[in-house]
């Protein structure tokens, strides 16, 4: 019996600039062959000015749908016709689904791959912890809701330009009434007495080895620290958080987690992303060929 080899594939990619370090095809694969998905899955680098150019010419050619990393993702935005909610309230895509009837929706899954990998890889529950997010930028905004729909006790947001925080504070409001979480922010001035339950890196200081503001006194012994960086080595901000008695983890089940709501949103499956996150691991602690 023979194995037939010659099944349509459809298409997805994911578009940066760069993109040769991205592990989402490694993933995708994982993923179609666990889930028996017909998907193929490759990566596309574009200019920063031809976004929606390259974008078109994949549509042209039967693509399905694009992961969108740095720096599209606000291209990505406006580019679709129709965004979920958790997309409009992050202003940004990292998923792109391309209809039959030509339109194109817009999600975002880093907020509920972040929310997955603390709650379900790392066994931490959100309802009602204190949680700290350093970082007002785009990764911050793209957390917030989702954390907020997990109800926990309050939610501090802390940026070295304090009025970011603030813009991010007032446009949530609504959602943390909702959930009933007491939302606060500015700058490291906000950060309240005592240790936090979670405490999650949404700043870009670990690129640079840097530590973003924040109190010592927000660590203790029952905090998660979580860096959204991920790399062979522990961060900085990991480095720290552990000296200071506190649990520490970087975002690479964020990156895995996120993939499989992308792969969902496209396929109405949802892999495992456990298996995955572990051979991932591995990859990155085993030594690097010459």
């Amino acid at each position: 019996m023979t194995t037939d080899t010659t099944t349509q594939r459809d298409r997805y990619a994911v578009i940066g600039n760069p993109i040769a370090h991205s592990k989402s095809p490694l993933i995708h694969a994982r993923f179609a062959e666990q889930t028996g998905e017909p998907v193929e899955y490759g990566r596309l680098l574009a200019p920063v000015d031809q976004f929606v150019s390259h974008v078109r010419a994949f549509i042209a050619e039967g693509g399905r749908g694009m992961n969108v990393t740095v720096p599209f993702k606000l291209d990505a935005h406006a580019f679709a016709t129709t965004l979920s909610p958790r997309a409009a309230a992050a202003g940004a895509v990292n998923t792109l689904r391309f209809e039959k009837d030509g339109g194109v929706y817009g999600d975002n899954t880093d907020g509920f791959g972040l929310v997955r990998d603390i709650e379900v890889n790392l066994g931490v529950s959100l309802k009602g912890a204190r949680v700290l997010l350093l970082g007002a930028g785009g990764a911050a905004r793209g957390v917030v809701l989702p954390m907020l729909e997990r109800k926990p006790q309050s939610l501090t947001i802390v940026n070295r330009t304090a009025s970011k925080a603030e813009a991010l504070v007032a446009q949530f409001a609504g959602a943390a009434s909702d959930a009933a979480c007491r939302l606060t922010g500015g700058s490291a001035q906000a950060i309240e007495t005592g240790a936090y339950d979670v405490i999650v890196n949404a700043t870009a200081s670990s690129l640079d080895a840097s530590l973003p503001e924040c109190d010592d006194g927000a660590f203790g012994a029952g905090t998660l620290a979580y860096d959204m960086m991920y790399g062979a080595q522990p961060t900085v901000f990991m480095q720290h958080a552990s000296q200071l008695g506190a649990r520490a983890a970087d975002g690479l089940g964020m990156l895995v987690e996120q993939a499989a709501e992308s792969f969902f949103v496209w396929r109405g499956v949802r892999p495992d992303g456990a298996p995955v996150l572990a051979a991932l691991r591995e990859m990155l602690r085993a030594p690097q060929s010459a």
